[in-house]
């Protein structure tokens, strides 16, 4: 069924460090607030269930493992998509995986691209060889995680796709870069852009501000949550977009490439 609207929840909160069961408990009670058919699609941040810890093994899980049933109950609960990230374990690897969970049960997943240098992420995770499209409510979305905004080849609109979802534990000292580099991706791919990032601190002791945050097609803000814990929902419509992309159509311009 195709909407011209499309109704956010982005969840903004802190992580209990490696701790999947008080993770999930906490987003179950942050998530009791929303009420069925209030909303379309609840984000959560990168790797909800632990923080972003370079020790997946233990805490690693199968796709359809605990976080996964959970999300799906939530998604069937509330008649909405239920998005984050999680550690998953495949065939002896580990993914940063991002699962989008509808209220069916049915999922499709995306598995981070660009690795976190810096912290070692290469040295304990796979990256993800291919970009996720996904369809819910008539809009085309992609979702990707944290790192990948930095990289805006792998985020090009070439699938003409109306919001570009991200999410992240991205941390305090780095703020700046996400505000920007957000508001980036929006403009040159005319799409509503989204970030939903942490607050608190991480177990390495770094702190995380949010700024979680959703541009439209020009670049305008329409949201941002500084360091708020809690759920923020917004609609979007695509008919604002759609007429924009018509009369200034800069998207037809972009060089044709593909990633090899």
């Amino acid at each position: 069924m195709q909407t011209n609207m499309l109704r956010l929840s982005l969840a903004q909160t802190t992580l209990s460090w490696e701790d999947p069961k008080g993770n999930l408990a906490h987003f179950a009670h942050l998530l009791s607030t929303l009420q069925p058919g209030q909303t379309d699609v609840v984000i959560l941040p990168e790797m909800f269930t632990t923080g972003f810890s370079m020790s997946p093994k233990g805490l690693a899980e199968p796709t359809e493992g605990r976080a996964y049933h959970w999300m799906a109950q939530e998604a069937a609960r509330l008649s909405a998509v239920v998005a984050g990230s999680i550690m998953v374990e495949e065939n002896g690897q580990y993914f940063n995986r991002l699962l989008w969970v509808r209220p069916d049960g049915s999922y499709a997943y995306y598995d981070k691209r660009h690795l976190f240098t810096l912290a070692g992420e290469q040295e304990h995770y796979s990256p993800g060889q291919k970009p996720l499209l996904v369809q819910w409510k008539g809009w085309a979305i992609m979702p990707l995680i944290c790192y990948d905004l930095r990289f805006p080849v792998w985020s090009r609109n070439q699938y003409r796709y109306d919001l570009l979802l991200y999410v992240a534990n991205w941390p305090a000292m780095r703020i700046a870069a996400w505000d920007a580099l957000l508001r980036a991706r929006a403009i040159e791919n005319q799409a509503y852009t989204v970030g939903v990032n942490r607050i608190g601190d991480d177990g390495n002791g770094y702190p995380h501000c949010g700024h979680s945050s959703v541009y439209d097609y020009s670049g305008g803000c329409r949201l941002l949550v500084s360091e708020s814990a809690g759920i923020f929902t917004l609609s979007l419509e695509k008919k604002e977009q759609d007429q924009f992309r018509s009369k200034l159509a800069f998207l037809n311009d972009q060089d044709a490439f593909e990633i090899l």
